[in-house]
């Protein structure tokens, strides 16, 4: 039950999601509008097997004067790797995290990312950010999120885990 409740998203001040519309509605819209019937060619779809709305691709560390540090999630079985794949970071060190994905079916709007990060199972840190809105379609969407400084100190050295998730309402 703690973990739904550290995942439970909050409201991002000034950010109101609008109105959800199919993207047959989106296409009915403002015929006349050179501009925005670019848009609604664009919009595309994914194969019916795959019933997901926000596919994320790739997660990654980025820390400056080194390579990132990219975790590969476009599959179950590399999702799975992930998990028995810790990766170490300096104390001290500021980094930042960025997420690569792409949207299927239909616009989503109100897109967050949300992190938790425990020690111990117990929470250290929350970062919450919202994404934005996207219309589906077969480019790649990439990320990056607020600098932030690793734990330093003797007390906080150690073994940490970080859960994230990418969502909307």
């Amino acid at each position: 039950m703690a973990e739904e409740e550290d995942f439970a998203p909050t409201q991002t001040t000034g950010y109101k999601v609008g109105e959800k519309k199919t993207i047959d509605e989106y296409k009915s819209l403002d015929a006349n509008d050179e501009s925005l019937n670019k848009w609604k060619a664009s919009l595309a779809s994914a194969p019916s097997n795959d019933k997901r709305r926000v596919v994320i691709l790739q997660l990654a560390l980025e820390v400056e004067g080194r390579d990132d540090v990219v975790l590969d999630l476009s599959s179950p079985e590399a999702l799975q790797n992930v998990k028995n794949t810790p990766f170490v970071i300096k104390e001290g060190i500021d980094y930042r995290m960025k997420v690569k994905f792409k949207i299927q079916h239909e616009v989503v709007s109100g897109l967050k990312y949300l992190q938790i990060v425990k020690r111990k199972g117990i929470k250290v840190d929350k970062t919450e950010e919202m994404i934005g809105s996207y219309g589906p379609g077969d480019d790649h969407y990439e990320k990056k999120f607020m600098v932030e400084e690793a734990p330093s100190g003797i007390f906080a050295r150690g073994h940490y885990e970080a859960k994230v998730s990418v969502g909307c309402k």
